[in-house]
């Protein structure tokens, strides 16, 4: 956990990003690191979690992170929430909370009261298009022998 503060520190004293940074570790040994990086490369998925996970399964060679555990420096939000659940590590550490981020000025609420809204009720506006036709990717999936399920 001190090495995921001292990145967050380093990144906001560095100018690259925002006051969040995480580490996956294995076995005791950091695996890999991430920072946020969303202003300096202009990428609103560059979450410090995320970037460590997409790091951590490349050093791996693997898409999930079995028997890691993530040490972040702030509750993760709902998008790293998500990507922490597909990567499936065996346990995640945070420091600060979603509260301490929100007096920081990273207030994330308002994405947990968009999910339970219908699609076309949600700020931006979910809108249903070629329902039928789209289909036809999950039947191939579906049809296919020799498939990696995730």
């Amino acid at each position: 956990m001190q090495r995921a503060i001292e990145l967050a520190i380093e990144n906001v004293r560095n100018g690259r990003g925002g006051p969040f940074a995480a580490v996956v570790v294995r076995d005791g040994k950091i695996v890999a690191e991430g920072a946020n990086c969303v202003t300096t490369s202009n990428d609103p998925t560059a979450h410090a979690e995320v970037v460590a996970i997409r790091n951590a399964c490349k050093a791996l060679h693997s898409f999930q992170l079995e028997g890691c555990e993530i040490y972040t420096s702030c509750e993760p939000c709902p998008m790293c929430l998500g990507a922490i659940y597909w990567a499936r590590p065996a346990r995640v550490y945070f420091g600060g909370t979603a509260a301490d981020a929100t007096a920081a000025g990273f207030d994330d609420s308002f994405i947990y009261h968009q999910i339970p809204l219908p699609p076309e009720k949600r700020r931006i506006p979910f809108v249903p298009l070629l329902r039928e036709e789209a289909q036809a990717a999950f039947r191939a999936w579906q049809e296919k022998a020799e498939k990696v399920r995730y």
